[in-house]
C-alpha cells in the first residue's frame, strides 16, 4: 500500500467531484417531501459501490428506506470487515443561516481548513465520511491489494433513529456476518492529533404536549384565569434541572457509570483549550453540571436538553391568544448502564407528575438507543490505532464521544461484533447545523488511512 498517497493525489479532483454530486441530492429522511431524493441517493450509492469493485450490490427493501448492501469476497479463510454508514441527512433548517445553499456544495478555505472545506448538508455527517470507504475500496481493488473480505451496509434512516435497521439486521445475520464493524460517523481531536472514539452515549428522544383549554383563547378575556400551556410547559421544563444543573428525574442517575479518578485523569490528557472552545462558540462562559469539566459533561455524563419548543402565534405582528396547546422535543443523552427505555419511562412518569391541575400532558417517545464502549485492547482498536499512526505519524488518543449512534449496541447484540469508530471530522464541522462542512484534507486523509486498517487488521488476525 505504499502508493496510496500517490493514488489519492492522482484522483483527488475526481474524488471531490463525486462527493459533490452526491451532496447535491437532498436526502432528508425526516421530511416525506424528500422521499424520492432519499431513494435516488440510495441508487447513487449502489452505483458507486459497483464502480468501486464490489462483486455484489443490491438495494434491500425494508419497511422504510432501502439499505444498500455490497460485498467483495476474496477468500473465506480471511477476516471480513463490515462497513456501516448512512446516506440520509439532517434537515437543512434554518436555511437562512447558511452562507451558501445547503444542497449546492461549495469549497471554501477556513482557518482550520486552509486546503478548503466542502460546505453542504451531509458533507461530514455522513455522506463524506461514508464515501471515504467507497473510495478506499476502489483504491484496494484497482491496485489488487485488498487484504481481506469486505461488506457494506449503508442505510437511509439514521437521522430518524434507524427504525428499519434492527428489522433488517435481525433477518440478515448470515448475510452480515463479520469479524469487525467499521464506522466513520464520528470525529477526531484535530488534523494533527488523531483520536479514536471508544465510547458513545445512548439516547432517549421524546416529544411532549401540554393541553389547556379546548381552543385558543383571547388573552385579555381569559389571561390570568386559565392555565396557559406555554407558560406551564416552560415552568415544567425549568423544573427538570436543579441549581447545580443536575437532572431532577427520580431514578435518572441510578445506573450511571461513575468513572474512577484515574480514568478521568487519563481522559484529561487529551488536548483541550477552554478559551478556544468558548471563542469558537462565541460564548463568554461554559454551562453545565457542577464538579465536572467541559469534556466530561459532554461525554461521560448524561444530559437532558430541549431541542425545540413551540405553541401559540409565531407569525409576523401580534395576535393576543392563550394557545390551547404547547409542545417541546426533548433529548436525553445517556451513559453506559442506563437503559433508554427505562429512562423514557422515568421521564414520562416524572413529567406527568409535575403538571399542575388545569392542563393535560402527553409524552410521545420517538426513538432511542443504548450507550456503547469498545475496549482498547481489541484487535480492531489496535489495527485502527496502527493505521492512524502510520498515516498521521502520531499515535491516536482514545476518547469518548458525546454523540449517539444507537445501532452500535444493536450490532453487538445481534451480530456479536465489536465496532471500531474511525472518524475524520472535527468538532467545528457544524454537523446538524447551518454551514455543515468537511475538510478536503480530512476527506482525502480518510481515504488514505482506511486501507491501512484493512492491512493491519488482517495481519493481526493471522
Amino acid at each position: 500500500m505504499d502508493n496510496i498517497k500517490s493514488y489519492v493525489g492522482q484522483h483527488k479532483d475526481r474524488f471531490i467531484n463525486e462527493l459533490v454530486e452526491l451532496l447535491k441530492i437532498p436526502s432528508v429522511s425526516a421530511d416525506s417531501a424528500y422521499s424520492q431524493d432519499v431513494i435516488n441517493t440510495a441508487e447513487a450509492v449502489k452505483e458507486s459501490l459497483e464502480k468501486a469493485g464490489c462483486d455484489k450490490v443490491e438495494l434491500c427493501e425494508t419497511p422504510g428506506y432501502p439499505i444498500v448492501y455490497g460485498e467483495k469476497f476474496i477468500d473465506p479463510n480471511l477476516p471480513t470487515v463490515l462497513v456501516y454508514g448512512h446516506y440520509d441527512v439532517q434537515p437543512p433548517d434554518p436555511v437562512e443561516l447558511w452562507t451558501s445553499p445547503p444542497f449546492e456544495p461549495v469549497i471554501k478555505e477556513t482557518e482550520l481548513h486552509p486546503e478548503g472545506a466542502i460546505f453542504a448538508r451531509g458533507a461530514c455527517d455522513d455522506k463524506g465520511q461514508m464515501y471515504m470507504h467507497v473510495k478506499a475500496l476502489e483504491y484496494m481493488t484497482q491496485n489488487g491489494n485488498l487484504p481481506c473480505n469486505v461488506k457494506f451496509m449503508i442505510e437511509g434512516e439514521e437521522e430518524v433513529g434507524s427504525p428499519s435497521l434492527s428489522w433488517f439486521v435481525e433477518r440478515n445475520q448470515e448475510k452480515l456476518k463479520n469479524d469487525v464493524i467499521l464506522i466513520s460517523d464520528t470525529g477526531m481531536i484535530s488534523n494533527t492529533q488523531p483520536s479514536i472514539t471508544t465510547g458513545l452515549r445512548g439516547l432517549s428522544y421524546v416529544e411532549v404536549e401540554v393541553t389547556g383549554p379546548n381552543r385558543d383563547l383571547h388573552s385579555g378575556l381569559y389571561g390570568g384565569a386559565v392555565a396557559n400551556p406555554i407558560n406551564i410547559l416552560a415552568k415544567m421544563i425549568a423544573q427538570l434541572h436543579d441549581e447545580n444543573n443536575h437532572i431532577t428525574i427520580p431514578g435518572f442517575y441510578d445506573r450511571v457509570e461513575e468513572l474512577s479518578r484515574e480514568e478521568r485523569d487519563e481522559m484529561a490528557k487529551a488536548p483541550f483549550s477552554l478559551e478556544a472552545y468558548k471563542r469558537a462558540l462565541d460564548i463568554d462562559d461554559v454551562y453545565g453540571e457542577t464538579t465536572y469539566t467541559t469534556n466530561e459533561r459532554n461525554s461521560i455524563r448524561p444530559t437532558l436538553d430541549v431541542n425545540g419548543i413551540w405553541g401559540g402565534y409565531t407569525g409576523e405582528g401580534a395576535k393576543t391568544v392563550i394557545a390551547s396547546k404547547a409542545y417541546a422535543k426533548i433529548s436525553m443523552r445517556l451513559v453506559p448502564d442506563q437503559d433508554w427505555k427505562e429512562i423514557t419511562e422515568l421521564f414520562t412518569k416524572h413529567f406527568e407528575s409535575i403538571a399542575p391541575k388545569g392542563v393535560k400532558v402527553k409524552v410521545t417517545p420517538h426513538h432511542g438507543g443504548q450507550a456503547y464502549v469498545t475496549p482498547i485492547d481489541s484487535i480492531g482498536y489496535q489495527a485502527a490505532a496502527a493505521a492512524y499512526e502510520e498515516s498521521f505519524g502520531v499515535k491516536p488518543i482514545p476518547v469518548r464521544s458525546g454523540g449517539s449512534i444507537p445501532i452500535v449496541a444493536l450490532f453487538e447484540k445481534e451480530l456479536k461484533s465489536k465496532t471500531i469508530m474511525m472518524g475524520f471530522g472535527l468538532d467545528s464541522d457544524a454537523i446538524h447545523s447551518p454551514n455543515e462542512h468537511f475538510g478536503v484534507f480530512n476527506y482525502l486523509k480518510g481515504i488514505e488511512t482506511i486501507p491501512l486498517f484493512y492491512k493491519h487488521f488482517t495481519e493481526m488476525n493471522k
